[in-house]
């Protein structure tokens, strides 16, 4: 049976790992904004933007994955209901449904792992969010102004 310290301990672990990833994300936002605009030519820019993104979203997904480990380990903290034996693939896969906030499929968690579930969800939606912002904003200083603008003999209006 789970105990409120059970969750609590699971909660502060969940703090330190969103914590972490934001950091993270943080962390390849500035170096993206700093170096991708200075050394790259604008398409490869955009290009480099949506690369580097996606290796802070899964460095992310491999955190989390790594936080359900161990509290899987850890004795009546939670566990992962639908697979007898997970292995390292199963909980980034788990982590990765969550983060992206797809939602539980086979596999789902159990126990007080859940609060480690509602952080990743709401971290993994935020971070997400703040890609496509920043996406966004590359893609106005990146993008070829031809697209932008209108054909020769087309009108704007």
């Amino acid at each position: 049976m789970d105990t409120p310290v059970e969750h609590l301990l699971v909660g502060v672990l969940a703090g330190l790992i969103v914590l972490t990833c934001v950091t993270v994300h943080y962390e390849a936002l500035r170096l993206l904004g700093r170096t991708v605009g200075v050394h790259a030519h604008r398409r490869v820019g955009v290009l480099l933007v949506m690369l580097g993104l996606l290796v802070a979203h899964a460095l992310e997904i491999w955190v989390f994955a790594l936080g359900y480990m161990l509290v899987d380990w850890a004795p009546d903290m939670g566990s992962i209901a639908g697979i007898e034996a997970p292995d390292v693939i199963d909980y980034m896969y788990l982590s990765a449904m969550v983060y992206s906030t797809v939602g539980f499929g086979e596999i789902y968690p159990v126990g007080a792992m859940r609060m480690l579930s509602a952080a990743e969800a709401l971290s993994g939606l935020s971070l997400i969010t703040w890609s496509a912002s920043f996406t966004f904003l590359a893609m106005l200083k990146f993008w070829p102004a031809a697209l932008s603008q209108p054909a020769e003999g087309e009108s704007d209006d």
